[in-house]
């Protein structure tokens, strides 16, 4: 008599996952020969994991990523020199916690926008928040931002997050205001949340990017000096995963290739 009355309080508590494990606790007699103390912490338990669980699916829908990526996927065979013991050792976040920034160069089709959403994946896991912004994207919003008042407010919620994703830095040209605006953007960062960048040109050609010597040198002071740099090389994967897929077809499908690319089954 007395359970039911506890379980409906527990509901009316939002304690959700304690009244998922007491019905199971109640359902299993195997629970019976554990004491109370033992009990009760499995009911905090299966509550604490709960509500982590459902923050971190809020840090990730928040985050926008562009890809669903894990570090624990990352596949090292392909030959675009990424360094296994480095994306250890940035996979374990520590980087974000010290607030430093990181930087993934190569050219396109690599898996540099992969890598970044697995680490800030991995980062949301470990309790930070995250954000993806194509830079283009982004820049274009602050300038729209600057006309409808909500300039520093935007400014304010990109210094908060913990890691800050650009992606396709370089794509674009900058303006005198894109630049002014990255200034603002990075200043607000600078030793107080941690920055990812992804770009194909070399991060030794970014002054030239920025194309003013003076911003330049302050943009890249607060971007490049504690950052860690992650340089891909080699040919766009995707011609590679597009490669083995035609491979696994025609091995599934029983099909040859006739010269020309035209497709003939096998007799």
């Amino acid at each position: 008599m007395f359970e039911h009355p506890t379980l409906d309080k527990l509901a009316a508590l939002k304690l959700t996952g304690m009244v998922e494990a007491l019905q199971e606790q109640r359902q299993m007699g195997a629970y019976d020969e554990l004491s109370f103390e033992e009990r009760l912490g499995m009911l905090v338990d299966r509550e604490a994991t709960r509500r982590q669980n459902r923050l971190t699916v809020g840090r990730l829908k928040r985050a926008a990523l562009r890809q669903e990526a894990c570090v624990e996927d990352i596949n090292f065979r392909y030959e675009r020199s990424l360094d296994r013991s480095q994306m250890l050792s940035l996979a374990t976040c520590q980087w974000v916690r010290n607030r430093r920034n990181c930087l993934i160069t190569g050219p396109t089709g690599v898996g540099k926008s992969y890598i970044a959403c697995a680490l800030a994946q991995k980062a949301i896991r470990e309790g930070c928040t995250a954000r993806y912004e194509r830079l283009s994207r982004l820049l274009a919003d602050l300038v729209t931002a600057r006309h409808d008042g909500t300039y520093y407010s935007k400014l304010g919620v990109l210094a908060q997050t913990d890691l800050l994703i650009l992606d396709d830095w370089g794509v674009t040209p900058l303006t005198d205001d894109n630049r002014r605006d990255l200034l603002e953007l990075f200043d607000d960062r600078y030793n107080r949340r941690s920055t990812l960048v992804t770009s194909q040109i070399p991060v030794k050609q970014w002054h030239e990017y920025i194309a003013n010597p003076t911003l330049a040198d302050a943009i890249l002071d607060r971007l490049v000096h504690n950052a860690h740099q992650v340089a891909l090389t080699g040919p766009s994967i995707r011609g590679n995963e597009a490669n083995l897929i035609i491979a696994e077809e025609q091995v599934n499908h029983n099909v040859t290739i006739k010269p020309g690319g035209s497709h003939a089954s096998k007799s």
